[in-house]
């Protein structure tokens, strides 16, 4: 269908807005996320929208960012998740919370969203765990050779990684191996896959 509306805010709810797009009125559901960075009324807005096409009804959903979108993408790609429990889950946990909570295992937080019981968080976690880009864990921030400075340069090396095959635990520790390893030294992305990949 389409991948975004831009228009002029004609109403707005925590749960769905008005969007007048050329003189048409489009209802797009949205999760909290996406509320808080609404503009106010009568003010332009563009959002990244998926639609959902079933036998009794047509959906807009609306995000604020490509991130969110892709996430809710993944969301109603597992079993037993709908847009409307992704939509749930987007609002009951903040994005980098609900990503860290499906790449650690951590069936509590997932759980405590509303609709989501313990079999469900498990497939969460099983289906999109290798799917889940985070960054590293709070404790290990403070491993020498890294800082906040670093965080976008992990993060990109990464992915790197992912693409090239490698599983995301291996990934980690190897890109924080050759981090230690480069002495506190500034490295460049290419750098660092290639210091990366000599430990692997």
């Amino acid at each position: 269908m389409f991948s975004y509306l831009q228009g002029i805010l004609a109403e707005k709810s925590p749960t769905q807005i008005a969007l007048d797009v050329g003189g048409v009125g489009y209802e797009v559901f949205i999760p909290l996320s996406t509320y808080s960075r609404l503009p106010d009324k009568g003010e332009r807005l563009l959002l990244q929208t998926y639609v959902s096409i079933r036998e009794d009804a047509h959906q807009i959903f609306g995000f604020s960012t490509l991130e969110e979108k892709n996430l809710f993408r993944l969301l109603i790609g597992v079993s037993g998740i709908g847009p409307k429990l992704a939509l749930t889950v987007l609002s009951g946990l903040a994005l980098e919370d609900l990503k860290r909570a499906i790449a650690y295992e951590d069936l509590a937080t997932l759980t405590s969203v509303h609709g989501i019981g313990r079999k469900t968080a498990e497939r969460l976690v099983i289906e999109l765990r290798e799917k889940i880009l985070v960054e590293t864990k709070p404790e290990q921030k403070k491993t020498p050779g890294t800082g906040s400075r670093d965080e976008a340069l992990v993060e990109d090396t990464i992915l790197v990684l992912l693409s090239l095959g490698y599983k995301k635990p291996q990934a980690q520790d190897a890109v924080k191996k050759a981090l230690s390893s480069s002495q506190g030294k500034k490295l460049s992305v290419e750098e660092l896959v290639r210091l990366t990949l000599k430990g692997i």
